[in-house]
Protein backbone atom coordinates (compact mmCIF):
# COMPACT_ATOMS: atom_id res chain seq x y z
CA UNK A 1 0.00 0.00 0.00
CA UNK A 2 2.91 2.18 1.07
CA UNK A 3 3.99 2.53 -2.69
CA UNK A 4 1.04 2.76 -4.36
CA UNK A 5 0.24 5.92 -2.37
CA UNK A 6 3.73 7.25 -3.15
CA UNK A 7 2.95 6.37 -7.04
CA UNK A 8 -0.26 8.44 -6.66
CA UNK A 9 1.72 11.35 -4.71
CA UNK A 10 3.82 11.70 -7.70
CA UNK A 11 1.04 12.18 -9.96
CA UNK A 12 -0.48 14.52 -7.84
CA UNK A 13 2.59 16.15 -7.25
CA UNK A 14 2.18 16.28 -3.53
CA UNK A 15 3.52 14.08 -0.31
CA UNK A 16 0.46 14.33 1.67
CA UNK A 17 1.64 14.62 5.83
CA UNK A 18 -1.90 12.95 6.58
CA UNK A 19 -1.61 9.93 4.83
CA UNK A 20 -5.68 9.15 6.09
CA UNK A 21 -6.68 12.00 4.12
CA UNK A 22 -5.19 10.65 0.97
CA UNK A 23 -6.60 6.61 1.91
CA UNK A 24 -10.15 8.01 2.75
CA UNK A 25 -10.11 10.07 -0.27
CA UNK A 26 -10.20 6.52 -2.47
CA UNK A 27 -12.84 4.78 0.12
CA UNK A 28 -15.96 3.99 -1.56
CA UNK A 29 -18.80 3.64 0.51
CA UNK A 30 -19.29 0.05 -0.57
CA UNK A 31 -16.08 -0.95 1.35
CA UNK A 32 -16.47 1.49 4.16
CA UNK A 33 -20.50 -0.89 4.87
CA UNK A 34 -18.31 -4.06 3.87
CA UNK A 35 -15.52 -3.55 6.82
CA UNK A 36 -18.53 -1.91 9.09
CA UNK A 37 -20.49 -5.53 8.66
CA UNK A 38 -17.41 -7.63 9.09
CA UNK A 39 -15.23 -6.40 11.89
CA UNK A 40 -18.74 -4.21 13.87
CA UNK A 41 -18.22 -0.12 13.93
CA UNK A 42 -16.24 -0.05 17.04
CA UNK A 43 -13.60 -2.01 15.88
CA UNK A 44 -13.74 -1.01 11.95
CA UNK A 45 -13.28 3.03 13.83
CA UNK A 46 -9.73 1.50 15.21
CA UNK A 47 -8.66 0.56 11.74
CA UNK A 48 -7.02 2.23 8.89
CA UNK A 49 -9.96 3.01 6.72
CA UNK A 50 -12.47 3.25 9.59
CA UNK A 51 -16.21 3.80 8.86
CA UNK A 52 -15.27 6.76 6.72
CA UNK A 53 -15.94 7.11 2.96
CA UNK A 54 -14.95 9.75 0.39
CA UNK A 55 -18.35 11.68 0.09
CA UNK A 56 -18.09 14.23 2.30
CA UNK A 57 -14.33 14.88 0.77
CA UNK A 58 -15.93 14.99 -2.63
CA UNK A 59 -18.16 17.45 -1.75
CA UNK A 60 -15.64 19.41 -0.69
CA UNK A 61 -13.44 18.47 -3.92
CA UNK A 62 -16.08 20.07 -6.01
CA UNK A 63 -16.07 23.11 -4.70
CA UNK A 64 -12.41 23.80 -4.35
CA UNK A 65 -12.04 22.42 -7.93
CA UNK A 66 -13.88 24.45 -9.22
CA UNK A 67 -12.96 27.46 -7.22
CA UNK A 68 -9.54 26.80 -8.60
CA UNK A 69 -10.60 26.65 -12.27
CA UNK A 70 -12.97 29.97 -11.86
CA UNK A 71 -9.72 31.65 -10.69
CA UNK A 72 -7.18 30.33 -13.07
CA UNK A 73 -9.76 31.09 -16.67
CA UNK A 74 -10.27 34.77 -14.96
CA UNK A 75 -6.87 35.58 -14.69
CA UNK A 76 -5.66 34.09 -18.38
CA UNK A 77 -8.50 35.28 -20.20
CA UNK A 78 -9.67 38.90 -19.15
CA UNK A 79 -11.45 39.73 -22.86
CA UNK A 80 -14.16 36.78 -21.86
CA UNK A 81 -17.47 37.73 -20.16
CA UNK A 82 -19.13 35.75 -17.50
CA UNK A 83 -20.91 33.72 -20.57
CA UNK A 84 -17.60 32.24 -21.89
CA UNK A 85 -16.06 31.94 -18.26
CA UNK A 86 -18.83 29.85 -17.00
CA UNK A 87 -19.10 27.61 -19.98
CA UNK A 88 -15.88 26.97 -20.48
CA UNK A 89 -15.51 26.22 -15.97
CA UNK A 90 -18.68 23.79 -16.74
CA UNK A 91 -16.63 22.03 -19.60
CA UNK A 92 -13.45 21.63 -17.57
CA UNK A 93 -15.20 20.87 -14.22
CA UNK A 94 -17.41 18.27 -15.81
CA UNK A 95 -18.10 14.59 -14.78
CA UNK A 96 -16.62 13.74 -18.00
CA UNK A 97 -14.02 15.64 -18.04
CA UNK A 98 -12.51 15.13 -14.20
CA UNK A 99 -12.67 11.32 -15.30
CA UNK A 100 -10.51 11.26 -17.89
CA UNK A 101 -8.22 13.47 -15.60
CA UNK A 102 -8.27 10.15 -13.25
CA UNK A 103 -7.81 8.04 -16.66
CA UNK A 104 -4.66 9.74 -17.57
CA UNK A 105 -2.90 9.71 -13.76
CA UNK A 106 -4.23 6.42 -13.16
CA UNK A 107 -6.62 6.98 -10.18
CA UNK A 108 -8.59 3.62 -11.27
CA UNK A 109 -6.05 1.34 -9.67
CA UNK A 110 -6.00 3.39 -6.59
CA UNK A 111 -9.57 3.18 -5.48
CA UNK A 112 -10.85 1.28 -2.46
CA UNK A 113 -13.76 -0.62 -2.99
CA UNK A 114 -15.82 -3.96 -1.63
CA UNK A 115 -14.86 -7.21 -3.14
CA UNK A 116 -18.68 -7.06 -4.74
CA UNK A 117 -18.41 -3.69 -6.16
CA UNK A 118 -14.90 -4.83 -7.52
CA UNK A 119 -16.52 -7.73 -8.94
CA UNK A 120 -18.61 -5.12 -10.74
CA UNK A 121 -16.21 -3.20 -12.58
CA UNK A 122 -16.94 -0.22 -10.74
CA UNK A 123 -13.62 0.82 -10.88
CA UNK A 124 -13.35 1.85 -14.53
CA UNK A 125 -17.37 3.53 -14.30
CA UNK A 126 -16.52 7.06 -15.24
CA UNK A 127 -18.82 8.40 -12.70
CA UNK A 128 -17.15 6.82 -9.53
CA UNK A 129 -13.98 8.00 -11.26
CA UNK A 130 -14.74 11.46 -11.50
CA UNK A 131 -16.07 11.42 -7.79
CA UNK A 132 -12.64 10.29 -6.60
CA UNK A 133 -11.28 12.59 -8.23
CA UNK A 134 -13.16 15.08 -6.25
CA UNK A 135 -12.51 13.44 -3.41
CA UNK A 136 -9.00 13.72 -3.64
CA UNK A 137 -8.78 17.35 -4.50
CA UNK A 138 -10.43 17.93 -1.46
CA UNK A 139 -8.01 16.13 0.25
CA UNK A 140 -5.21 17.84 -1.39
CA UNK A 141 -6.88 21.51 -0.40
CA UNK A 142 -6.63 20.06 3.50
CA UNK A 143 -3.84 18.52 3.52
CA UNK A 144 -1.45 21.21 1.91
CA UNK A 145 -4.21 24.48 0.89
CA UNK A 146 -4.76 26.05 -2.26
CA UNK A 147 -1.36 25.69 -4.07
CA UNK A 148 -1.07 22.12 -4.72
CA UNK A 149 -4.70 22.24 -5.91
CA UNK A 150 -3.74 24.96 -8.54
CA UNK A 151 -0.77 23.07 -9.63
CA UNK A 152 -2.29 19.85 -10.36
CA UNK A 153 -5.54 22.02 -12.02
CA UNK A 154 -2.66 23.78 -14.38
CA UNK A 155 -1.36 20.43 -15.31
CA UNK A 156 -3.78 17.95 -15.21
CA UNK A 157 -6.91 20.14 -15.44
CA UNK A 158 -6.83 22.95 -17.68
CA UNK A 159 -3.66 22.31 -19.17
CA UNK A 160 -4.17 21.54 -22.96
CA UNK A 161 -8.28 21.16 -22.66
CA UNK A 162 -8.57 24.37 -21.73
CA UNK A 163 -6.26 25.69 -24.68
CA UNK A 164 -8.74 23.33 -27.08
CA UNK A 165 -11.56 24.83 -25.29
CA UNK A 166 -10.63 28.65 -25.99
CA UNK A 167 -9.77 27.98 -29.91
CA UNK A 168 -13.35 26.37 -30.21
CA UNK A 169 -14.51 29.35 -28.38
CA UNK A 170 -12.71 31.56 -30.66
CA UNK A 171 -13.81 29.88 -33.58
CA UNK A 172 -17.46 29.66 -32.87
CA UNK A 173 -18.10 26.26 -32.33
CA UNK A 174 -19.87 24.48 -29.98
CA UNK A 175 -17.48 23.55 -27.16
CA UNK A 176 -15.66 20.54 -26.30
CA UNK A 177 -17.50 18.98 -29.36
CA UNK A 178 -14.54 18.75 -32.41
CA UNK A 179 -15.46 14.78 -32.65
CA UNK A 180 -19.12 15.43 -33.27
CA UNK A 181 -18.44 18.63 -35.48
CA UNK A 182 -15.98 16.52 -37.76
CA UNK A 183 -19.13 13.63 -37.65
CA UNK A 184 -21.47 16.42 -38.74
CA UNK A 185 -19.99 17.85 -41.43
CA UNK A 186 -18.76 14.44 -42.89
CA UNK A 187 -22.25 13.14 -43.19
CA UNK A 188 -23.69 16.22 -44.00
CA UNK A 189 -21.11 15.52 -47.37
CA UNK A 190 -22.46 11.94 -47.52
CA UNK A 191 -18.53 11.28 -47.13
CA UNK A 192 -18.70 8.57 -44.43
CA UNK A 193 -18.03 7.87 -41.11
CA UNK A 194 -14.75 9.05 -38.80
CA UNK A 195 -13.10 6.34 -37.07
CA UNK A 196 -10.68 6.73 -34.33
CA UNK A 197 -7.69 4.26 -33.36
CA UNK A 198 -4.76 4.36 -30.93
CA UNK A 199 -1.56 4.31 -32.58
CA UNK A 200 0.60 4.67 -29.66
CA UNK A 201 0.87 5.91 -26.38
CA UNK A 202 4.41 6.26 -24.52
CA UNK A 203 5.37 7.99 -20.74
CA UNK A 204 4.87 7.13 -17.44
CA UNK A 205 0.90 5.96 -16.13
CA UNK A 206 1.19 9.19 -14.27
CA UNK A 207 1.88 11.62 -17.71
CA UNK A 208 0.79 9.27 -20.88
CA UNK A 209 0.70 10.55 -24.04
CA UNK A 210 -1.48 9.27 -27.00
CA UNK A 211 -1.05 9.67 -30.46
CA UNK A 212 -4.56 8.63 -32.18
CA UNK A 213 -5.25 8.77 -35.89
CA UNK A 214 -8.93 9.36 -37.17
CA UNK A 215 -9.65 7.93 -40.37
CA UNK A 216 -12.53 8.32 -43.15
CA UNK A 217 -14.55 4.89 -43.94
CA UNK A 218 -17.03 5.20 -46.90
CA UNK A 219 -18.25 1.64 -45.50
CA UNK A 220 -17.58 -1.02 -42.73
CA UNK A 221 -15.75 -3.60 -45.34
CA UNK A 222 -13.40 -0.50 -46.32
CA UNK A 223 -10.27 0.84 -44.72
CA UNK A 224 -10.39 3.74 -45.00
CA UNK A 225 -8.61 7.51 -45.62
CA UNK A 226 -6.41 9.00 -42.87
CA UNK A 227 -7.23 12.22 -42.45
CA UNK A 228 -5.20 13.29 -38.94
CA UNK A 229 -3.66 12.33 -36.27
CA UNK A 230 -3.57 13.59 -32.90
CA UNK A 231 -2.08 13.61 -28.97
CA UNK A 232 -3.34 14.24 -25.73
CA UNK A 233 -2.92 13.01 -22.08
CA UNK A 234 -5.81 10.38 -22.77
CA UNK A 235 -7.32 8.74 -25.46
CA UNK A 236 -10.23 11.17 -25.53
CA UNK A 237 -8.26 14.27 -25.45
CA UNK A 238 -6.42 12.69 -28.78
CA UNK A 239 -9.01 11.79 -30.32
CA UNK A 240 -10.57 15.70 -30.18
CA UNK A 241 -7.17 16.79 -31.10
CA UNK A 242 -6.95 14.54 -34.24
CA UNK A 243 -10.60 15.84 -34.96
CA UNK A 244 -9.83 19.62 -34.89
CA UNK A 245 -6.27 18.94 -37.24
CA UNK A 246 -8.66 16.99 -39.52
CA UNK A 247 -11.52 19.93 -39.69
CA UNK A 248 -8.79 22.36 -39.99
CA UNK A 249 -7.50 20.21 -43.09
CA UNK A 250 -10.89 19.82 -44.61
CA UNK A 251 -11.52 23.66 -44.38
CA UNK A 252 -7.98 24.09 -45.94
CA UNK A 253 -8.72 24.30 -50.25
CA UNK A 254 -5.68 23.11 -50.65
CA UNK A 255 -5.35 20.20 -48.06
CA UNK A 256 -5.00 17.71 -51.09
CA UNK A 257 -2.63 19.59 -53.40
CA UNK A 258 0.35 20.23 -50.23
CA UNK A 259 1.01 19.60 -46.63
CA UNK A 260 -1.30 21.88 -44.23
CA UNK A 261 1.06 24.86 -42.59
CA UNK A 262 0.00 23.06 -38.95
CA UNK A 263 2.52 19.85 -37.82
CA UNK A 264 1.84 16.37 -38.36
CA UNK A 265 1.22 15.00 -34.72
CA UNK A 266 4.01 12.15 -35.55
CA UNK A 267 6.34 14.83 -35.99
CA UNK A 268 5.23 16.94 -32.46
CA UNK A 269 5.50 13.62 -31.09
CA UNK A 270 9.05 13.09 -32.49
CA UNK A 271 10.22 16.87 -31.24
CA UNK A 272 9.13 16.13 -27.98
CA UNK A 273 10.97 12.67 -26.95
Amino acid sequence: MEATLKELETALGHGFSSRELLVRSLTHRSLANQVAQERGKAEAEETEIGTGNNERLEFLGDAVLSLVVAEALYGSHPEWQEGELTQVRARLVSRLHMASVAEAIGLGKHLRLSRGEERSGLRRRSTVLSNTMEAVMGALFLDGGLEPVKAFVRSQVMGETAELLAEELRAGAALGNYKSALQERLQAARAGTPVYRVKSESGPDHKKRFLVEVRLKPDADEPGKPLARGLGSSKKLAEQDAARRALKKLATPEAGARKAAEPDADEEEHAAQ
